[in-house]
Formats: structure tokens, C-alpha cells, sequence
């Protein structure tokens, strides 16, 4: 039997990233982590917040579903911890909601950090009133079943990115970016940095110090677009 088989539908206990890489990364935008990660991580854009001041930072509680039905989210929320983020492959359908005001008052109550679904929400009029992060792919009035099962804390598949249960998730309004766990630590000093590069570059926009990028030409000539010697 494989260990895969051998693992429990429901997994309690997982390795979260670090609370204070957690606390640090907060303070980064989401298109940082992106970058620094190598263009990696982002989720699909048809997972967006249901308001632009939403954001979020924490270890995922990932939750996989069959289209439209919760019942694997009830179990991901009584067993995550305050801070927790829930990732929920819910196989973009959009033809139900898997979460609403009440499992959102829940999940603020509890402490969750936030939601991300790859799938329809509704309710979302209240939701921004209680200012809870929830990202989705969808609306839809119509409710979910509760009666199939589904699998908690293993790897999932949402918006084109693999996300293991612990990773760091990130979202602001631009969307989510979901760095490995193991690799959270490292990229901070890289976020860092690229804040700091991009600080200077826009300074040197407005003080018309730079106007353009100073790579261009190169990338140009190795493009093609330019010949050797050449310039714009």
C-alpha cells in the first residue's frame, strides 16, 4: 500500500510556516512574493477578493471538495487554528456556493485569517460588511449539499498552483501568491529587497532621474530588436 493510500482522509496535525514569517510576510504585497519566488505561486485571477481592501496572511488548511458541497470546509473549520488560512479546491464550479455569511461569521469568530476558493461564494453584501477575507472564483445564490465526502490537509490543486497544507498564502487586492513552506524564511530578505529596488526606481521616475528602465537596451539587442552597438 502506498503512504498516500495509508494517510487519513482528514489529516489534524500539519507543519505550518513560522507565525512570525507569517507576520513579516504580511507587510508585502502579494505581486513581491510572486517576483521574488520567480514568477511562481499566483493563483489564477478569477480567484479574487470580494473587496479590494481584503487582506491576508497565514499557514493554509487546504480542503478539497466535490463541486458543490461543503461539508469538507465544516471539518477544515473545526479543526484549523486562529491565523489559518482555508484553501479550498472546489473544482471552480460555479454553479453553488460553498460558503455564505454564516460560515463566515464562524470562520471571523474562530479566528481564521481568511478564505480562498476555488469556487462560488454568496452572501458576499454581508461578507464585505463583516470585512472577513474572502477570495472566490464566483457568485451564486444557490446553497451546497453537505453530504459527500472529501479530503483535509492534503496537497491541492487551485488556480494552477500546487498548495500544500501549512504553505504561506498571501492575498491582497491583486490576488493570492502561495509560497512553499520551507521556502517562506528565505524569501523575506528578498522581498526586501525588491521593495527597496522598486522604491529607488520610482523616485527616480518622478525626479525624471530615469525615465526608462535601464535594462532595456540589452534586452533589446539580446531580443534581436536591436543590432550590437545599437540604442534606442
Amino acid at each position: 500500500m502506498s503512504q498516500a493510500a495509508a494517510l487519513p482522509d482528514v489529516i489534524k496535525d500539519i507543519e505550518r510556516v513560522d507565525a512570525g514569517v507569517v507576520e513579516q510576510a504580511a507587510k508585502f504585497p502579494s505581486s513581491i512574493f510572486a517576483d521574488v519566488a520567480g514568477r511562481r505561486g499566483a493563483l489564477h485571477g478569477r480567484i479574487s477578493p470580494l473587496a479590494p481592501s481584503m487582506r491576508l496572511a497565514g499557514p493554509a488548511v487546504t480542503v478539497e471538495v466535490r463541486p458543490g458541497d461543503n461539508l469538507m470546509i465544516h471539518a477544515a473549520l473545526a479543526l484549523a487554528k486562529p491565523g489559518d488560512v482555508i484553501v479550498v479546491d472546489g473544482k471552480g464550479d460555479l454553479s453553488s456556493a460553498l460558503m455564505g455569511e454564516i460560515m463566515c461569521q464562524q470562520a471571523a469568530a474562530l479566528g481564521i485569517a481568511g478564505v480562498v476558493i476555488d469556487g462560488a461564494v454568496r452572501d458576499s453584501e454581508a461578507i464585505r460588511e463583516l470585512g472577513f477575507p474572502m477570495y472566490a472564483a464566483g457568485l451564486n445564490p444557490n446553497g451546497p449539499t453537505k453530504s459527500v465526502a472529501g479530503r483535509v490537509n492534503h496537497p491541492v490543486s487551485i488556480g494552477g498552483v500546487t498548495v500544500n497544507p501549512g504553505d504561506l498564502v498571501v492575498g491582497d487586492a491583486d490576488g493570492i501568491t502561495v509560497i512553499e513552506r520551507h521556502k517562506a524564511a528565505a524569501m523575506l530578505p528578498l522581498a526586501a529587497e525588491k521593495v527597496a529596488a522598486e522604491t529607488k526606481r520610482i523616485a527616480d521616475i518622478k525626479s525624471r532621474k530615469a525615465l526608462r528602465p535601464a535594462w532595456l537596451d540589452g534586452a533589446l539587442r539580446t531580443a534581436g530588436v536591436l543590432k550590437e552597438g545599437e540604442s534606442l
